[in-house]
């Protein structure tokens, strides 16, 4: 499908339309309600840890304090390690039982990666490890986060269990102060604030959430004692219950077939559908990897990223659904180059991609209307693109059912279940896949807000002017870097970010270490400066996303896409800025003391 004659561009369009203005007019679309009193005794409890074992406050100094321990907190310590600096010098404080984030809250039937793991895993190299297959599952992934920890000795000082509840900047002392929960005081002269936006479930915000009688949790916080079974599935004491869940996004995507392998009866309930498109997982081939070269894992990371940016390779080293998608917009120009328009071009290989990804519901879905309920009408980047080999297919199974609610979502919980299109749905047990908490920030949830120069608090200084340098340092918080944060850079693999990130920051404070420097601030004109490059590497989607039904990436239809918070030049162009920035200004930009 390559011409205007197969694709009738404008019935596309009034249907993405109509799509999207019905759920633009629903007028509680975008209600979730965090986590907090009650819901988060409920909800929100560690699952992973059967009785918080008990200790006495710590008192200590470092060289550097993290504050979280997922990919961000890991790559830091491990970025520092690589730069010289010593384990006993990092401590790291992390709410969890161990290291993970994202791989340590979620364990749900059937979670894995989305992008290939050779290329999202970090470190694969400096700790010698190869992931067993393409799409490594979650179990994997969490035990090379600890292998990561064991590696780079970040298990000798951290603190588990444990929040950081305040941490100040002591002038005085050029010291950060973090207390915790426990009754910890930390000191540290840098402060890596690198608490992710994945660790804390949210809710629909709908009434009677705490009416329903039966049982009920978030995929965040999965109750295997209730399903029996483990991440590889076998829900076993699910045969005699009815389950419904809430979400179609890309945890419920994964969740749903061993749902609907076990269950009694499952029910999906569905506001907007994902596009799920191949996924095609496999084993590790060993001879593949006995041939790999030292620097394999920047060159492939790198290759998958400039084609996901739209920069043309000799090759395709990762050849998935995520390169297929891009690759198609420059093999629609080369089949017609009178589309000469950049969005002319995109816009008709994104149509013909969502009609394949549509027309592949109708190929695998027995059941008319419950296909028709599955497709995607909006663009292919309106939301995250999804990849399994199951989803579609469990809707097949005699025992699953999908209530689609047509964009307004579930009405209300009752004592006995979900009320959704004006019909109760009796149920024994409530699995919520409604995602984290990523529009509260950073600071919100990880439940600590720092206070720097004269006890300004973060969140003061940004109402001010949001503004930083690269998205790692801000004027005001001395010997401070935020790892992930908005101004920085966003990565479909997201650990490629994280991993820039840290290696610069663990640059600067390595420079300070050897010049001897032990106050570092940067200076407002620096991040003015940035700002400026961030506005001008901005490429104008503003209305592709005004198009795209509500959800996470155009901030529920109401706001600028998320893609203007950050640097536009894509990842592989802003580790190219930061590293030249280090070269050329770090003595301009930064104020040493």
């Amino acid at each position: 499908m390559t011409s205007d004659m197969v694709i009738d561009r404008d019935q596309l369009r009034r249907k993405y339309r109509e799509e999207r203005d019905k759920r633009l007019k629903v007028e509680h679309r975008a209600d979730y309600v965090r986590l907090e009193g009650e819901l988060s005794d409920r909800y929100d409890q560690d699952p992973w840890v059967s009785e918080s074992a008990a200790r006495d406050p710590v008192v200590r100094e470092v060289e550097a304090i993290v504050a979280g321990g997922g990919f961000a907190g890991l790559l830091a310590g491990a970025s520092m390690r690589k730069a010289g600096f010593a384990a006993d010098d990092i401590c790291v404080i992390e709410r969890g039982g161990d290291f993970g984030g994202t791989w340590y809250w979620n364990r749900y039937p059937g979670i894995s990666c989305d992008t290939e793991s050779y290329v999202y895993l970090p470190l694969l190299e400096e700790t010698g490890y190869i992931p067993t297959e393409k799409y490594a599952k979650g179990a994997e992934i969490f035990e090379h986060c600890q292998r990561i920890g064991r590696h780079f000795g970040l298990y000798d000082q951290a603190l588990f269990e444990t929040r950081v509840v305040a941490v100040r900047w002591d002038e005085d002392q050029s010291r950060w102060i973090a207390r915790t929960d426990r009754g910890d005081e930390i000191r540290g002269r840098y402060l890596w604030m690198c608490g992710g936006a994945t660790n804390s479930p949210k809710l629909p915000g709908v009434p009677g959430i705490t009416d329903f009688a039966g049982h009920s949790f978030h995929s965040m916080r999965w109750d295997y004692d209730y399903t029996g079974g483990r991440a590889d599935g076998r829900l076993t004491k699910l045969k005699d219950k009815r389950v419904g869940l809430i979400g179609t996004g890309a945890s419920a995507i994964q969740c749903v077939p061993p749902l609907g392998e076990w269950s009694r009866h499952f029910t999906v309930f569905q506001r907007t559908p994902s596009s799920v498109n191949v996924r095609a997982n496999r084993p590790t081939d060993p001879e593949w990897a006995k041939q790999l070269q030292p620097g394999w894992q920047i060159r492939r990371m790198e290759n998958f990223l400039s084609i996901v940016t739209g920069i043309p390779q000799d090759e395709d080293l990762v050849d998935d659904a995520w390169t297929w998608n891009f690759r198609n917009v420059m093999r629609v120009y080369e089949q017609d180059k009178r589309r000469k328009p950049t969005k002319d071009v995109q816009e008709l290989a994104d149509f013909e991609r969502m009609n394949q990804i549509r027309d592949r519901v109708d190929d695998i879905v027995t059941d008319k209307e419950t296909a028709e309920g599955l497709k995607a009408w909006y663009g292919l980047l309106c939301k995250r693109p999804t990849f399994h080999d199951e989803y579609l297919q469990t809707f097949n199974r005699p025992n699953v059912s999908l209530v689609h609610t047509n964009g307004r979502g579930i009405e209300r919980i009752t004592e006995r279940g979900i009320v959704a299109n004006g019909r109760e749905y009796e149920l024994d047990c409530i699995v919520y896949a409604t995602g984290f908490d990523s529009s509260s920030g950073m600071l919100k949830t990880m439940g600590v807000n720092p206070e720097g120069v004269e006890g300004i608090a973060l969140t003061d200084r940004f109402a001010q002017g949001f503004s930083t340098l690269h998205g790692l340092h801000v004027s005001q918080f001395p010997n401070m870097f935020i790892i992930g944060g908005p101004q920085s850079t966003l990565a479909t693999t997201f650990t490629y970010g994280l991993h820039v990130q840290a290696e610069q920051c663990a640059r600067i404070m390595a420079h300070c270490r050897d010049e001897g420097i032990t106050r570092m601030e940067v200076k407002p004109q620096a991040e003015q400066d940035w700002q400026t490059v961030i506005s001008d590497s901005l490429t104008d989607h503003n209305q592709y996303f005004q198009d795209c039904t509500p959800g996470y990436y155009n901030r529920e239809g109401e706001t600028a896409p998320i893609w203007n918070f950050f640097f536009g030049g894509g990842p592989i162009a802003y580790r190219d800025a930061v590293e030249t920035w280090f070269d050329e200004r770090l003595a301009q930009d930064i104020q040493f003391g």
